[in-house]
Parts: structure tokens; sequence; C-alpha cells
């Protein structure tokens, strides 16, 4: 943890990349944070803000063509998460935020270069893939299925580099087959939803990488209720 008595969350450029409800990837992480004891501090940086270099666990949402080029640009040219990460911070990041992590990917027809931060690369699809999304999570990582929903237009090709999150059994996620990418202690996915509310296992799993500690369980009656519901759906 950055500091003695906080857990740092930073919500990235919330007024660039902010679609499908993904800053309420940040409400539950803080939410089951309080709920072990673990106290928090939040933190929304604008676009036009100097980036902080000293947070726990940074969240990146979806957004569109233009948003997206502007955010890897003004994240590129901060060079606070680069800095982050290399002291060994957590990071989350949702479809055009997951897209820009990667060494490049499209925005407004032409190709621009990401973070590199994950070893992938994003091109266009044939068709959108948008509805919902499901798949077999990479058993290294602990996890339930995945369960989400998707509405993007490309297709993310996965380097050496990197291993899925998921392998896909409903949807298109990264191209029919993977969904989603990690390495590390970063994390991406085409799973809005917002995704850690139907995947509650993936925000313990953010905590547990952010804090070195163990994930006591609590009551998640209403988000199994939900993941039931959601994963039953694409099951009929």
């Amino acid at each position: 943890m950055s500091t003695e008595s906080h857990l740092r969350l930073i919500w990235l450029y919330p007024d660039l990349l902010s679609t499908y409800g993904d800053r309420g990837n940040l409400l539950i992480l803080a939410r089951r944070a309080d709920l072990r004891g673990l106290p928090v501090e939040c933190a929304e940086v604008r676009a036009d803000n100097p980036v902080p270099a000293d947070g726990d666990i940074y969240l990146l949402g979806g957004g569109e063509d233009g948003p997206q080029a502007l955010a890897a640009q003004r994240l590129a040219a901060d060079g606070s998460l680069h800095r982050a990460v290399e002291r060994g911070a957590t990071v989350f990041a949702v479809c055009a935020g997951y897209q820009l992590l990667g060494h490049s990917f499209f925005a407004k027809g032409a190709k621009y270069p990401g973070l590199s931060l994950l070893d992938i690369d994003s091109d266009r699809g044939e068709s959108r893939a948008v509805g919902e999304l499901a798949g077999e999570t990479h058993p290294a990582l602990g996890l339930p299925t995945l369960t989400g929903f998707e509405n993007h237009g490309g297709r993310t090709h996965l380097g050496p580099g990197v291993k899925p999150l998921a392998k896909v059994t409903t949807g298109i996620g990264n191209d029919g087959q993977s969904e989603g990418a990690w390495n590390g202690r970063i994390l991406g996915t085409y799973s809005h939803g917002p995704a850690l509310a139907r995947n509650p296992a993936i925000a313990d799993l953010l905590l547990r990488w952010a804090t070195g500690m163990t994930m006591e369980p609590i009551d998640d009656r209403w988000p199994t209720a939900l993941r039931n519901e959601r994963l039953s759906a694409v099951a009929r």
C-alpha cells in the first residue's frame, strides 16, 4: 500500500474513458476493501491533471475513438503510470483502456501507439462485438467463470509476454477464442457490466495484488445472484 493507512485507488481520465458504467469498478473495489477494514482513498484524475505516481490500483474504462487516442497520448506524455507499474502498482483496464495498454490500437481509422504496458496489439474486426461475454478464466488466476457485456469493434492479438484472462465460451472478446490479457499485476478485459460487479473475485484479486494480503470472505449473496442470472441467460 502507498501509505501506512490508506489504499489509494486512482480512476484515470473519467472525462475521457468512462462509458458503460465502468466507474462502478472503482466503487466495487472501494466497498470490498472497506468491508474488510482497509481504509481507502479514491482519486478521480481528469485528463488535464497530472497522474499521481503513488497509487496502489489504477483503473481505466471504456471510451470512444477520439477520447481513447487522446488518453493514450496524454498518459504517454505524463509518464507516471509507467513509473507506478515499475514500482509494482496494480492496473485494471476495460475495453478502450485495455487496448491502449498495448503496443498499438486503431482509432478514427488510423493506427495509434499505445503504452506498451501489455504485450498486445489491437486492430479492427470485420463486425462489431456486442452482447454477453463469458469465458473460463486462466487457471493460474484461480478465478471463477468470467461474465460481462462487450461492445467494441476491435480485435486484440496477444504476444508471448501475456496470458489470456479467459477462454471464450460466449461472445467475442479478443478474437472469438480468448478474452482479455494479464501479466504481472496488469489485467485488461473487454468485459463491462461493470466488470467487478459481475466478477467480485477479480476485485479481490486486484486487492490482493495491491496489498499482499489474503482477502477474507464477505457476504456475496447479491453478486452471486447476479452472476448466476447472467451465466444462466447465456447457457439457455
